[in-house]
């Protein structure tokens, strides 16, 4: 619940901005293809057209199409979100006026320009308020998938909340955004009551009331900033959309605040997303993987040793993006196709090879990457796989989904603690198939040179083994435990009495 309030400013000031860009593009945009019938239809299928992308891929989109994170894709992408229902009823507005008014208006000698002004948009403003009614509630809800692009919302609560099954995250920032919506509508609301009775005491209220929650969404923002004794620059830690990535991301929080830094987290973004954002320098440090950059990022297919994957991974990074691994944290954490244990006996199944054969039959499931990754790729061509069916979900759901007979292999990462829990078995890879998965330590070039900064993480490296991570993500997963207090749990490992 601390977080609660920077949450909502940040989510109620990326709605205003969004909104308020919206309704000063659109409706002199709507006003004029009024005026200019050729441009009614291409522009109104274009805002249709866009309209129809989903939210989350929208705002997807924004990152690579402006090469950052953050506030700036999530603003475009909501500004976009709300243009159409405020163009389709500031157009569909005016041209409902009733002809003979306008005739009427004519004929006393009134300009087109007064009969906008004087008659069209006064009769108009029911359907545009309307209009703009219906994009408040739009923006507030696709707000809160701004998350994944770097952005601070409501968001946070929902996403870290399922990825924790932490059930009461996901109903505060349910309600918190519910509530948003329904607030931020009924001023609209009070604005159109003033404005249409010509009430300049309720246009005050609510121009009063719209500054008082302006201010409000700025007051956390305001309050960190002038509270803050620790040097200017902010340090940003970004992580993955998993369990162990928002702990090690708050380890390293920990760890820096502690050394005096103010920090940031991200949390959330996808695998190249983070990576895209260390190398413009939006991300200061996070968690990343050997296999993962040596697949998806240096294009490599070859699988080498440990060793020689960290090496030449170090050596790539520093040369060819300035970025600076400080080393493995000392646990590795790969990939695996797991199954039931009982079908693992039952089939006899050891080796990915077993599943070859049974492959047709069998529905696998995985997270949002990993079918669009190329370690599918060498796993399917070196297994000969081809499962009857893939099916993409939620990392959490994947477990509750094998347990319950809904999918028969899924793709599983070492250090789950819910692997034995949920009684599986991780099948070996003797091809090789798979690189190694050692955590590794990122910093940005911006900070690689800090000593500071570098003293105070090191201490993280090689100070995590194997079972220490699967048991803080077993905390979490399982036994309820705050990301926070497994992020402790880690530190106790590097000095005892903390947790």
């Amino acid at each position: 619940m601390k977080l609660l309030p920077d949450y909502l400013g940040h989510h109620l000031l990326l709605t205003l901005i969004a909104l308020i860009t919206g309704i000063l593009v659109c409706v002199p945009l709507g006003l004029l293809v009024t005026r200019v019938k050729a441009l009614q239809w291409p522009t109104l299928a274009v805002a249709s057209v866009l309209q129809t992308i989903p939210g989350i891929a929208l705002l997807a989109l924004m990152v690579p199409l402006l090469g950052k994170i953050g506030l700036i894709p999530a603003l475009l992408a909501l500004i976009i979100y709300s243009f159409l229902p405020i163009l389709r009823n500031t157009v569909t507005g005016v041209l409902n006026v009733d002809s003979s008014v306008v005739e009427a208006a004519r004929g006393l000698g009134m300009s087109d320009r007064q009969i906008l002004y004087k008659i069209e948009l006064p009769l108009a403003l029911p359907v545009l308020i309307a209009g703009i009614r219906t994009a408040t509630v739009w923006v507030v809800g696709t707000a809160t998938l701004a998350t994944p692009v770097g952005a601070t919302s409501l968001g946070n609560f929902v996403f870290s909340g399922l990825q924790t099954q932490n059930v009461a995250a996901i109903i505060v920032g349910c309600v918190a955004a519910a509530l948003l919506a329904i607030v931020l509508d009924q001023l609209v609301r009070l604005i159109e009551i003033a404005t249409s009775g010509r009430n300049g005491i309720l246009g005050a209220a609510a121009i009063i009331s719209l500054l008082l929650l302006i201010g409000a969404g700025l007051s956390p923002m305001i309050i960190n900033a002038s509270g803050s004794k620790v040097p200017a620059q902010t340090i940003v830690v970004g992580s993955k959309p998993f369990t162990e990535q928002y702990i090690l991301a708050q380890t390293i929080s920990d760890r820096l605040r502690e050394s005096g830094f103010k920090t940031d987290i991200r949390s959330g973004m996808g695998s190249m997303v983070l990576f895209e954002a260390m190398e413009n320098g939006e991300i200061d440090c996070y968690v990343d993987y050997t296999g993962t950059i040596w697949s998806n990022v240096m294009k490599r297919k070859d699988v080498p040793s440990r060793k020689e994957v960290l090496q030449q991974m170090t050596a790539w990074l520093r040369q060819k993006h300035d970025i600076l691994c400080l080393g493995p944290l000392g646990f590795e954490n790969t990939y695996g196709l797991a199954v039931r244990e009982e079908d693992a006996r039952a089939y006899r199944l050891t080796a990915i090879a077993d599943l070859t054969p049974r492959a047709p039959e069998l529905l696998i499931g995985s997270d949002y990457e990993f079918f669009l990754r190329p370690e599918w790729e060498s796993l399917r061509d070196s297994y000969h796989l081809d499962f009857k069916k893939k099916i993409t979900m939620d990392p959490v759901l994947m477990y509750r989904a094998i347990s319950q007979g809904e999918v028969d292999v899924i793709s599983a990462y070492s250090t789950d603690g819910r692997i034995a829990a949920y009684g599986l078995v991780v099948l070996e890879d003797p091809r090789q198939a798979l690189p190694p998965y050692d955590a590794v330590l990122l910093l940005s070039s911006h900070v690689a040179n800090h000593p500071e900064l570098t003293e105070a993480l090191g201490v993280l490296i090689a100070g995590i083994d194997d079972d220490s991570m699967r048991q803080a993500n077993k905390l979490v997963d399982l036994d309820g435990v705050s990301v926070d207090s497994a992020a402790a749990f880690l530190r106790n490992g590097f000095e005892p009495g903390n947790f």
